[in-house]
């Protein structure tokens, strides 16, 4: 791989308020300091991506269109402050109904098609989100990841990561090079 350096990160609770199976673009609203933290990491070079899984889809309790709504909103949102991110990626699946992925966190297809289409060095990556599954694919690919706030940032098994306040508090633990 080229060896360029990425941050995944999570969407909802992590970039944006997790307001459950978001539908409508006009419910988007971004973490204090989230805009900041990800232009920062724009400044830094890094490849910002956000891996997410939309279980709503499968569920039918949102369409692929109102999802893509929600996503370019996000984009707008963050355009506004200066930040940008580079791709987006979700899992619409949930395995009781739609059987068993490999696109669904902690399952890796979405870091592995981000890499390839990127050429991004896993190994140097960053994943940051408020749950275990957001970042257990950093283990998977000797990068590093910190948990955000949540209910599980205390759980005996978050541990094995760093933690931060928020994504604001996440970036300030990413190394500019």
């Amino acid at each position: 791989m080229s060896g360029a350096r990425a941050a995944f990160l999570d969407r909802d609770g992590t970039i944006i308020e997790d307001a459950g199976y978001l539908r409508d673009p006009a419910g988007v609203r971004l973490l204090p300091g989230a805009a900041q933290a990800i232009r920062q990491l724009n400044e830094h070079g890094l490849i910002v991506v956000v891996a997410t899984n939309q279980s709503g889809i499968a569920r039918g309790l949102l369409t692929l269109d109102e999802y893509g709504a929600t996503e370019r909103r996000v984009d707008q949102l963050l355009a506004l402050q200066g930040a940008r991110l580079d791709a987006h990626y979700f899992c619409p699946h949930v395995p009781e109904l739609s059987g068993p992925c490999d696109c669904r966190k902690p399952g890796t297809l979405l870091y592995r098609q981000a890499a390839e289409r990127f050429g991004i060095d896993l190994s140097r990556s960053w994943w940051v989100g408020d749950r275990l599954r957001d970042v257990l694919p950093a283990e998977t690919f000797g990068g590093r990841g910190i948990l955000v706030g949540g209910t599980e940032a205390e759980s005996a098994e978050s541990g094995r990561f760093l933690r931060a306040r928020d994504l604001a508090g996440a970036v300030e633990l990413i190394p500019s090079s």
